[in-house]
């Protein structure tokens, strides 16, 4: 899990030029099935240290896309909303076919 949050988590901030300095906070949740580590782990690693983090479960909803971590940052950011990058890797990119980059 830490791998494939590590990517997307660096996807996120590269896209949107954003440095761990401009994160005010990020939520994290995983589906039910993914349960073999806390997905904010891998931004710990990735020394994002001073920033407040949760890691919360998905909806148990039948035919729900099964192993999927989602972030949801808070950050400061002189972007325009319509110009924030969306990040969807993998078959997540299915979840949102209109935004996924």
């Amino acid at each position: 899990m830490r791998e494939q949050v590590s990517e997307l988590l660096t996807a996120i901030l590269e896209r949107n030029s954003l440095a761990p300095d401009d994160l005010i906070s990020m939520w994290f949740t995983a589906t039910p099935d993914l349960h073999s580590d806390f997905p904010a782990v891998a931004a710990r690693k990735l020394g994002i240290t001073d920033v407040p983090l949760i890691c919360a479960q998905e909806l148990d909803i039948t035919g729900a896309m099964p192993r999927v971590v989602r972030i949801l940052a808070h950050v400061e950011t002189d972007l325009a909303k319509t110009d924030v990058a969306h990040v969807y890797l993998g078959a997540a990119a299915a979840l949102r076919k209109d935004i996924a980059q």
